[in-house]
C-alpha cells in the first residue's frame, strides 16, 4: 500500500513512506526522528511505526536516519535532523505535500531533536510554518535526576535511571569518571538551580505521580570540577525545556505521550505545563502501562504490547484531527 523511497541529504540518509493511491488532495507531511539515546537505531528498527503513520494518517513520512554519536560527534545529530527537514520543507510540492500541514515527531531522543528543530524554526521566516510537534515519551533536560519519574523508575526496564546518565556521557563522548556526582545533580551551580526551579521540579509535578513511592531529594552541594567536565547537559541543545518562555510561546501546538513506567515520564509532563503556561494548546496521552522504549516493540505480532498500540492509534487519531 506504500511506496517506499530511500535517498540521502548530504550524509543523511532518509526513508520516505508515502501512500501508493493518488492523493485527492495535499497530504500530511510527517518527519520522524527515531529514538536510541542518540548513539544506536536506526530507520529499519522503526519501520511499522512509520509505516503505521503513513497508512493510517494518509500521509508522507519521512524517517531519518541521523548519524549516531560517539562516531559522529554531537551537536552533529541535530544538523542532520535540521538538514533533512529544510530539504523536506524545500520540496513540499514533489510529494504533495500542504506547507499548512507539516508535522515534526521523533521518540525519546527523537522526541528531544524533534523539540529542538521546532524551536530553531522560528527563526526561518522563509519557511512554512510547523503546524505540530509530536512527542513521545520525550527526554528534555539534564538538569535534575531525581524527580519523582526517576526516582520511582530507576530500575523498570527498558531504561534505568544509571543507563541515561551512561548514554548522556557515550552521547557526548566524555569519559564517565563524574557519572556519580552527576546523577547526585551535582553539576548544576546553585544560580541555574534556582533560576529554572520554576520550570524544573518535583513541586510542579502533579501529585497523582508522587503517590508511588516518591522520596524529596536531599540537597546536595555543586561542584565546579563537575559543571565543567559535562556542562553540555545544560545547554539548550540537550535540555530543551530551558528554553526561555519568549521560545516556548511561539511553539505550534503539541501532542505529547508520557508513560507511568518511564523515568522520562516527568520530563514530559513539565514540558506540557510550560507549553501550557505560554498559551501552546497540548493534546496529552499518558500511557498507564506504559513503558520506556515501547514503540520499539509496535507491529512485531506476539511481542508487541497492547499499551504500544494504543500509543499509536492515540497518536494516528491527534495527527488526523489536524
Amino acid at each position: 500500500k506504500l511506496l517506499i523511497k530511500d535517498l540521502k541529504v548530504g550524509e543523511v540518509p532518509l526513508r520516505i513512506y508515502q501512500p501508493k493511491w493518488p492523493p485527492t488532495g495535499k497530504r500530511r507531511g510527517v518527519l520522524y526522528f527515531h529514538g536510541g539515546a542518540g548513539t544506536f537505531g536506526s530507520i529499519g528498527a522503526f519501520e511499522r511505526v512509520c509505516r503505521y503513520i503513513a497508512k493510517k494518517c494518509n500521509s508522507v513520512v519521512v524517517s531519518v536516519g541521523y548519524r549516531l554519536a560517539p562516531e559522529h560527534p554531537y551537536p552533529g545529530q541535530y544538523f542532520d535532523c535540521l538538514n533533512a527537514t529544510l530539504y523536506f520543507m524545500r520540496n513540499l510540492e514533489e510529494y504533495h505535500v500542504d506547507p499548512a500541514l507539516i508535522i515534526i515527531s521523533g521518540d525519546s531522543c527523537g522526541a528531544n531533536f524533534a523539540t529542538v528543530i521546532c524551536q530553531i524554526l522560528l527563526n526561518k521566516r522563509d519557511l512554512p510554518k510547523v503546524r505540530a510537534q509530536v512527542l513521545l515519551y520525550p527526554g528534555l533536560q539534564g538538569l535534575d535526576f531525581h524527580l519523582p519519574s526517576y526516582q520511582q523508575n530507576a530500575s523498570v526496564p527498558l531504561l534505568f535511571r544509571k543507563q541515561v546518565i551512561y548514554f548522556c556521557f557515550r552521547y557526548l563522548n566524555k569519559e564517565p569518571s563524574v557519572m556519580e556526582d552527576v546523577l547526585q545533580n551535582c553539576h548544576v551551580p546553585e544560580s541555574m538551580k534556582w533560576k529554572y526551579k520554576k520550570w524544573v521540579s518535583a513541586d510542579i509535578i502533579p501529585d497523582e505521580f508522587k503517590i508511588r513511592g516518591y522520596i524529596p531529594q536531599k540537597p546536595t552541594s555543586y561542584k565546579p570540577e563537575v559543571h565543567e567536565a559535562i556542562k553540555e547537559l545544560l545547554a539548550i541543545t540537550f535540555s530543551p525545556l530551558l528554553a526561555e518562555d519568549s521560545i516556548i510561546c511561539q511553539l505550534p501546538e503539541s501532542y505529547i505521550v508520557t508513560c507511568e513506567f518511564d523515568v522520562l515520564r516527568d520530563d514530559g509532563l513539565l514540558y506540557k505545563k510550560r507549553l501550557e503556561d505560554n498559551g501552546v494548546q497540548v493534546t496529552w496521552y499518558h500511557s498507564e502501562s506504559g513503558f520506556h522504549g515501547i514503540l520499539a516493540f509496535f507491529g512485531y505480532g506476539i511481542f508487541s504490547f497492547l499499551s504500544g498500540k494504543k500509543i499509536m492509534d492515540s497518536t494516528v487519531n491527534y495527527i488526523n484531527s489536524l
